[in-house]
């Protein structure tokens, strides 16, 4: 059967070039990168020079890049590590955030890590008030600010260096979730004042199990990982030094490739859009979808409502299209998607993301096209 892949927010393929930079160290580096001998330290030498190359990409100083399990972990350090370090006891976040900082924030909460947290307001499609998170900040406290770069189902952007300024008006620190858009935006730290940005490897064509947090130079944090010496004290355990590898290579590919990328990319999305907007009556999309506002790699649709409307995502992957989703909550037993809850999305209507990557083709998404007119015409309501 034809496979279709449009779930690239969740994981993207490994490009070939990194397979065979991750291959090399394979076959010929396996010493350990704390030993002393000569073994060990080739390999300490690898693992330098992806951080060297990381923080280039950034403009920031290798000795503000630690090497983590992904974007998870990175983020988990971040905001846990983060609000120790400075005795914080208010946090900012918005409902919609991913659940590794969502989940984190709660049970800091719960265990009385901190004695509040705060919600910025959101609008409808998933933009945040920035007005009303400089009211949140209007205190004598010292503030914890945890807010995503794009959101990982609507693709919705928020302004860095907007939440970045705010930030330091109030001297709160700054954690952006930058998963979704690390290797597609020039993040460029020096000018983006947050505090911690951090990388999941394998959403721009990298491997899986290894990411990166930046922690800028004026904030000093405590392991959240204890057990030994790497990553300068910062994160106990070896470090997986083909993924580290890899990783170098995926960001330094993204890098000299982002134009080209995204023009690609954004064209697909645009034709995607209007092709769905002529052919199936009643469509629309969830969050942003102009370029400056969204991140060109995500198109969330809402589709009508229809019959089995919990059953799109299958018979979309019965058809040969991988592609995710969901729908706001429309019962107690249905959680539904957070985020579509969190703008209040219509629970009667099924949403799918679709996310694409620079191997996704305009002939793929014509199939794509066919294929879903079928599926929302058998199921259309009588």
């Amino acid at each position: 059967m034809k496979r279709i892949y449009l779930d690239n927010a969740a994981t993207t393929p490994l490009d070939k070039d990194v397979i065979a930079e991750m291959t090399n160290v394979m076959e010929n580096y396996f010493g350990n990168p704390s030993a002393i001998h000569a073994l060990g330290r080739e390999v300490r030498t690898l693992v330098e020079k992806a951080r060297k190359t990381v923080a280039n990409l950034l403009g920031a100083s290798p000795s503000e890049i630690f090497f983590t399990s992904g974007g998870t972990e990175a983020d988990n350090t971040a905001i846990r590590c983060g609000i120790s370090a400075y005795g914080i006891k208010h946090a900012i976040t918005s409902k919609i955030e991913h659940h590794a900082v969502e989940h984190t924030l709660n049970m800091m909460l719960k265990n009385g890590e901190i004695d509040k947290l705060s919600f910025v307001n959101i609008d409808e499609k998933g933009n945040v008030d920035y007005a009303h998170l400089e009211e949140l900040l209007q205190n004598n406290e010292r503030t914890f600010v945890s807010l995503m770069h794009a959101n990982n189902e609507l693709g919705t952007l928020t302004d860095m260096v907007k939440v970045g300024d705010i930030c330091e008006k109030y001297n709160a620190i700054y954690h952006a979730d930058t998963v979704q858009t690390m290797g597609h935006y020039p993040h460029r730290v020096r000018e983006l004042k947050a505090h911690f940005i951090v990388c999941a490897a394998h959403k721009l064509h990298g491997p899986k199990g290894v990411g990166f947090l930046y922690v800028n130079s004026n904030i000093k944090i405590p392991p959240m990982i204890y057990g030994g010496a790497q990553e300068r004290n910062m994160r106990g355990g070896t470090e997986n030094v083909y993924g580290i590898v890899g990783l170098a290579k995926a960001l330094e590919i993204a890098y000299a490739e982002m134009e080209q990328h995204q023009n690609h990319i954004q064209g697909l999305k645009d034709y995607l859009k209007e092709q769905l907007t002529a052919e199936i009556p009643g469509i629309a999309f969830n969050g942003e979808t102009d370029a400056d506002k969204s991140l060109y790699t995500v198109l969330n649709v809402s589709f009508p409502e229809m019959d089995m409307g919990d059953m799109l995502l299958f018979n979309l992957d019965i058809n040969g299209i991988c592609a995710s989703g969901g729908s706001a909550c429309s019962s107690g037993s249905n959680i539904g998607s957070h985020v579509l809850n969190g703008i209040k999305a219509d629970p009667n209507r099924p949403s799918v993301r679709f996310s694409f990557s620079k191997y996704t083709t305009k002939e793929e998404l014509d199939y794509v096209i066919e294929k879903v007119k079928m599926v929302v015409k058998q199921n259309a309501l009588a």
